[in-house]
């Protein structure tokens, strides 16, 4: 059977981006804000009792930027007090940390520029994204889902055979809110392409956990209880990054009595993967987060390439599939309004 599949990217990492052009200074204020938010509303010590992996990937780049700021400030410090031992004046003082504040600086200024390597500023300005604003939505995001709602009903009056909007990571969250949109218009067409919904590798509660996030809640509650689109969410323990095997809409403790979805699955790296492509990659843990959209070799019911590029749509291929009975529902969420 011929299959012709069209991937279409619906972009918002431009408008993350435009936040990571912050300089050295400013991303540690971003970061002693996010950190903040996080402690002070006590969603870091409930996400740390779903998954501990994601939350200590999400400390990486405070502990690393942290762990280059003590770097820069001991060869500063050691710096100034060479000089001083050969000058020993106020004059010896003021070149002294001088040239330790060039230094130090240029420390810091090496492992910004390097951060391809390291993606500390990276993953912090993708943190802080979410957290300036508590959860909520940022205006110029709001706009943006806008705009892929119409891309949306533009693709489900096609002649296509499915619409599948997949989100992967911090891209699940935003999935739920632009599909809830899309149905509370009750414009679907009554004939038309199969829409189905696609949650991989997702981190929902690092953003349904903050405590302006109602908007997010109350979509997730609502897309729980639908029958349409058919919604599959999947993770792996092995990645270190996600909230494997949460479930998103439970652990947020928004569950409505008539809860219907997501269909939640692991895809089990560690059979999954041979054992010479696991030992391979077990270690490379942000590699391993996007395992979900790459080849398995020895792929069990998930394949992603099966699932987009081959005849069957979502709900064909996993109707009357069991969920994981190891996955976690149980509500440790404390912020739980779905308005303001």
């Amino acid at each position: 059977m011929d299959v012709e599949t069209e991937v279409e990217v619906l972009y918002w990492a431009d408008m993350v981006k435009t936040s990571m052009n912050m300089g050295i200074g400013a991303t540690y204020r971003v970061m002693a804000q996010t950190a903040w938010i996080y402690i002070s509303s006590g969603a870091l010590w409930r996400l740390m009792k779903l998954r501990k992996g994601p939350v200590i990937a999400a400390l990486y780049p405070v502990g690393f930027l942290l762990a280059q700021a003590f770097l820069a400030w001991m060869a500063a410090y050691g710096i100034a007090q060479a000089v001083q031992m050969v000058f020993p004046n106020i004059a010896g003082k003021l070149i002294g940390w001088g040239i330790g504040a060039g230094i130090a600086y240029g420390i810091l200024d090496f492992f910004r520029r390097k951060d391809k390597k390291f993606f500390a500023y990276h993953l912090m300005h993708d943190y802080a994204y979410s957290a300036r604003t508590r959860g909520a939505n940022p205006p110029e995001l709001e706009a943006r889902m806008a705009e892929f709602v119409i891309r949306l009903n533009e693709a489900l009056n096609s002649d296509a055979d499915e619409v599948l909007v997949i989100g992967h990571s911090s891209g699940a969250h935003l999935g739920v809110s632009v599909l809830a949109d899309l149905l509370r218009q009750g414009s679907l067409p009554t004939t038309g392409p199969t829409l189905s919904f696609l949650t991989l590798g997702q981190v929902v509660p690092m953003v349904s956990f903050l405590p302006d996030a109602w908007r997010l809640r109350a979509d997730l509650a609502y897309m729980s209880s639908q029958d349409t689109p058919f919604w599959v969410d999947v993770t792996a323990p092995g990645d270190g990054c996600a909230f494997a095997l949460c479930d998103p809409v439970s652990v947020t403790g928004v569950a409505p009595l008539d809860k219907k979805q997501p269909l939640v699955f692991s895809t089990a790296f560690t059979q999954t993967l041979s054992p010479a492509r696991w030992n391979e990659l077990k270690w490379r843990f942000f590699r391993l987060h996007f395992q979900y959209l790459c080849a398995f070799d020895r792929p069990k019911d998930y394949d992603y390439f099966q699932i987009t590029a081959g005849p069957m749509t979502l709900s064909q291929r996993y109707l009357g599939r069991p969920p994981s009975k190891s996955r976690i529902e149980a509500p440790v969420n404390r912020f739980k309004p779905v308005a303001p």
